[in-house]
């Protein structure tokens, strides 16, 4: 592992781009599909200027990370937030992630432990299992995840547009006031991604099952959702990680859709903030279970 400049470069060669405003407390701030760093800038410019270090970085494959052929799955994902959390030796870090990424931030506490982190923030995200499978028949349909696929390969520039101009923001709901500047972002964002990456994404966001891994965490836990969620529905997500992790705390944002990084950015930072706030560290946690 080593550096370069705004970016780590994994064992395998990759480089992960990332960007590191303000300083103290860090927060690790973990993308959705098929986005980038970009996506938070909303909330990394908050914090920064709230007194945290906010870290945010661009998944393999995606932004102006390598575009890599391989490794287009969550373990490796969680190991390639590994590599930048330990090769910029974070400590007491809060992990936030939105959508697909709030699976990256989970699987990589599975993978890598808790020694590190200090918190977790869930937003949107995609755990626990989105997938419709016989022990799973609260998941959504696989036919919904094979027109997304279908839908990369055809034309994903469109697909693209349409997600922006339909359920992400929940511009298709009557009084929808979601700028153009705002979808035009996430249509960019995403043809800066690479086509084998984000199809292959796609897998990875709905056919992961962190049921397991959610039983496991043992850290601070905010889930953040909206309940009118079109792509992970509340019912599939938010509410059943709250369920799952041990007393994790679930807001609810009425009306609100799925990217709610934008439609709901300054009360989803004042959330965070407050959070940030909220909790020991890991020595006061460690004290207070032996004791």
């Amino acid at each position: 592992m080593s550096t370069v400049m705004n970016a780590i470069i994994t064992d395998d060669g990759t480089e992960i781009h990332y960007r590191d405003w303000g300083s103290g407390r860090p927060v690790v701030l973990s993308h959705g599909w098929p986005l980038n760093a970009d996506s938070w800038e909303s909330q990394q410019l908050f914090l920064a200027e709230h007194g945290y270090r906010a870290i945010a970085h661009d998944r393999r494959g995606h932004g102006r990370s390598t575009q890599t052929w391989e490794g287009n799955e969550m373990d490796t994902y969680a190991d390639d937030l590994d590599c930048l959390i330990s090769t910029l030796d974070l400590r007491e870090v809060t992990l936030v992630g939105f959508s697909t990424g709030g699976g990256e931030v989970v699987r990589y506490l599975a993978r890598h432990g808790s020694a590190r982190v200090r918190q977790l923030v869930l937003v949107s995200a995609v755990p626990p299992f989105m997938l419709r499978t016989p022990d799973n028949p609260e998941g959504l349909p696989v036919a919904g995840f094979d027109a997304l696929r279908a839908g990369s390969r055809a034309d994903r520039s469109q697909l693209y547009r349409d997600l922006a101009d339909g359920p992400f923001f929940g511009n298709n709901r009557a009084g929808a006031t979601v700028s153009h500047g705002v979808r035009d972002s996430f249509w960019l964002q995403g043809l800066q991604a690479s086509a084998r990456s984000a199809y292959e994404c796609i897998a990875a966001f709905s056919a992961t099952d962190f049921r397991a891994d959610l039983t496991g965490l043992d850290v601070p836990t905010l889930v953040i959702h909206g309940d009118d969620d079109q792509v992970v529905p509340l019912a599939v997500g938010g509410a059943r990680s709250a369920e799952l992790v041990d007393g994790a705390e679930l807001v609810v944002y009425p009306g609100a859709p799925h990217g709610i990084t934008d439609t709901h950015k300054e009360q989803l930072s004042a959330d965070l903030l407050r959070f940030l706030d909220s909790s020991p560290t890991s020595l006061d946690r460690q004290g207070a279970h032996h004791a």
